[in-house]
């Protein structure tokens, strides 16, 4: 036995673990998530997989965040009040004027997170230079907080007026508090940067989700006795891993916690396979998911819509809760292998966006479901055997057929819907490509998720794409992905007057908040006078004027097609602290073996039903070649080869199709 680290990622459908030991060799557990207590589904998978291991460190990605903002049954938002600046009261109802439904006229804004009763003006001034002109009177805050008592409020957030510049208020304010409340955020340690909207709406997210996320790191760690973890660890939005105190205390950084792990693992296994340019393709029971790796980067964005609509993919701007805070530029769709098929009013066939989840799950699963979903056209058409999971979850092909037949021919309905769903996963991979000045056909496309490997060619065909990489334990990815993640910490100045002392300072503070970091990263928000938003740069090792206008005003030119003769302003310098973790060690198969004998499966692949080969993924050895028409079946995921390409096994156990 032996002291290991376990990764666990709870999805829509599935909760995997995962753990790689000395010799490169993985060891998975999938079971089903528990969706209103993911802490049962992580226990169920752990009594599966430690066998007497003793868990030295459990890293983490957990959606709980974003389903507590979307309103998941169970994880009501508590009651939150806001401390504003006098004459801010409504900051959060008035927002901006993006309308993301510009002819409907019926369309109302998201619902406010706190009540206007519930938010209390404060006489309090800052200037915009960060002199004080009206300080904190204890007794005003005194008086409020009897008042927020006697309401039963739970959490409070404050947001003052260029705080950003000097947040001496805030911290006043919040000292006085915190005799009061447990939970208390202030917008200068989530987000002190410009922008009351933005930043008063960040601090308002952090706050409704204190009180939810604390808890449920408390009943994670209780429910984990068992194993007797020394460490837990939560994946960040940013790619990184923070302690469960720093999550607990800002929960806003762990809003893509689940796809932010799949796109670090795809990132990594682009940097071992030296591919330049890599597409990170994560389908998993709920969502698809696509990231563009460059040189084995992933590109990071600075704000996000917790609680919005996305059109193919794209943040619908105002239907949601902007949060300003660090996350691994993604796009998303509803594309997964719960996708609900549907028909509308015009009798039209439609993917998505609902999902069947975990529970029911897939009309084929056998549990209470009767939505046909793209799992259950897959199942029809023989694309996946019946057993998924290792014999976790058994399929029924009555009752998908008996879903199907409901909006029609049941092989019409299936071809069309996997047809439809590709061609929305291609505007996901479109919109991190296309739409920044990138070709997706000289990309490698890195195919994950239970779903994502069944796919995968099809997709390539359709963005011309030649090469697709399906890793190890596909359906595992993202958990394997917190096992490659480093330690990543985040600090902010806002208008730098001296940029390298601003950054020494950031470098400094942050070293003595989380002690030893490895090596740091320097980004700056950076725009033309005049202009309403910034682009972030890495900051050039030479920080003068002259070097940083000529990268801002080459990426300007690559966003936007055209720059300005116009001065240049820093709004923001950033840091990332970045401490390294050993990376675990990927296996390679082993070589000169015979591979099982293939079975087959009459399925419809190539425009045409077939006897299909089908092959067992852990027995083929190194360098072993198939092609098309052709399955690879495994634990946590199936293979489809298509006609016209081969699928041979590579470096790391992984299988590259090419055409």
């Amino acid at each position: 036995m032996e002291d290991i680290l376990v990764g666990v990622d709870v999805g829509g459908t599935f909760t995997d673990a995962i753990y790689i030991d000395s010799n490169g060799y993985i060891s998975v557990s999938k079971v089903s998530t528990t969706p209103t207590k993911p802490e049962i589904g992580i226990a169920n998978a752990l009594r599966q997989l430690v066998k007497g291991n003793k868990i030295q460190e459990l890293l983490h990605a957990t959606t709980i965040a974003t389903n507590a903002i979307l309103g998941q049954v169970g994880l009501e938002l508590p009651n939150i009040a806001l401390l504003v600046t006098y004459g801010f009261r409504d900051i959060i109802e008035i927002g901006r004027q993006n309308r993301p439904k510009l002819y409907d006229l019926f369309f109302t804004k998201p619902k406010p997170l706190v009540s206007r009763k519930y938010r209390y003006e404060i006489k309090e001034r800052t200037n915009v230079d960060g002199k004080i002109i009206k300080g904190i009177d204890e007794r005003e805050i005194i008086e409020i907080a009897n008042e927020m008592l006697k309401n039963k409020i739970e959490s409070v957030a404050i947001s003052y007026l260029h705080s950003y510049i000097n947040p001496e208020n805030e911290i006043k304010s919040k000292e006085i508090l915190s005799k009061y409340f447990k939970y208390i955020t202030i917008s200068h340690d989530i987000a002190p940067e410009p922008r009351e909207y933005e930043r008063t709406s960040t601090t308002v997210v952090n706050a409704a989700l204190r009180p939810i996320v604390s808890r449920y790191i408390e009943m994670l760690s209780s429910s984990l006795e068992e194993f007797s973890p020394e460490k837990i660890y939560i994946m960040s939005s940013s790619g990184g891993l923070v302690d469960t105190g720093d999550a607990s205390q800002r929960p806003v950084q762990m809003i893509e916690s689940g796809p932010a792990a799949g796109a670090i693992a795809a990132a990594e296994l682009s940097k071992m396979l030296s591919i330049k340019n890599s597409i990170g393709f994560d389908m998993g029971g709920t969502t698809a998911k696509a990231s563009a790796i460059i040189n084995g980067k992933l590109e990071i964005t600075t704000e996000y819509e917790v609680g919005g609509e996305a059109h193919h993919g794209r943040t619908v701007k105002g239907s949601g809760y902007p949060v300003r805070f660090p996350f691994i530029d993604l796009a998303e769709v509803s594309a997964g292998g719960g996708t609900v098929i549907w028909r509308d009013e015009a009798n039209a066939l439609r993917v998505g966006p609902i999902s069947v989840g975990a529970d029911p799950g897939p009309a084929s699963y056998g549990k209470g479901g009767d939505k046909p979903s793209i799992t259950d056209a897959n199942f029809f058409l023989g694309r996946i055997g019946n057993k998924l999971a290792g014999g976790e979850v058994n399929l029924n092909l009555d009752l998908a057929k008996k879903a199907l037949s409901k909006i029609g021919d049941p092989e019409e309905v299936s071809i069309s819907a996997l047809e439809l769903i590709n061609l929305e996963m291609a505007r996901a991979v479109r919109l991190v490509t296309v739409e920044r000045g990138l070709d997706p056909s000289s990309f490698s496309i890195i195919a994950f998720g239970g779903a994502g490997p069944q796919h995968a060619a099809m997709l390539a065909e359709e963005l011309g794409s030649q090469e697709v990489i399906v890793p190890p334990e596909p359906g595992l990815f993202s958990a394997l992905g917190l096992l490659m993640a480093d330690s990543r910490f985040e600090a902010r100045v806002a208008f730098p007057k001296d940029l390298q002392e601003s950054f020494e300072k950031l470098e400094k503070d942050l070293i003595k908040k989380v002690g030893k970091i490895d090596y740091f990263i320097r980004l700056l928000d950076v725009r033309y006078k005049g202009q309403g938003y910034e682009l972030t740069i890495n900051a050039p090792e030479n920080l003068d004027k002259e070097s940083i206008e000529k990268i801002f005003s080459s990426i300007h030119y690559n966003t936007y097609g055209f720059v300005l003769d116009r001065p240049i302003e820093i709004v923001m310098a950033r840091i990332f602290g970045i401490k390294v973790r050993p990376k675990p060690k990927l296996g390679e198969a082993k070589e000169n073996i015979e591979p099982k004998e293939k079975t087959f499966r009459k399925a419809y692949i190539s425009k045409s039903w077939d006897e299909i080969p089908v092959y067992d993924r852990d027995s083929l050895p190194k360098g072993f070649k198939i092609d098309g028409p052709a399955i690879i079946d495994e634990y946590s995921s199936t293979i489809v080869i298509p006609k016209g390409w081969r699928g041979e096994v590579g470096s790391y156990r992984t299988v590259i199709l090419r055409r």
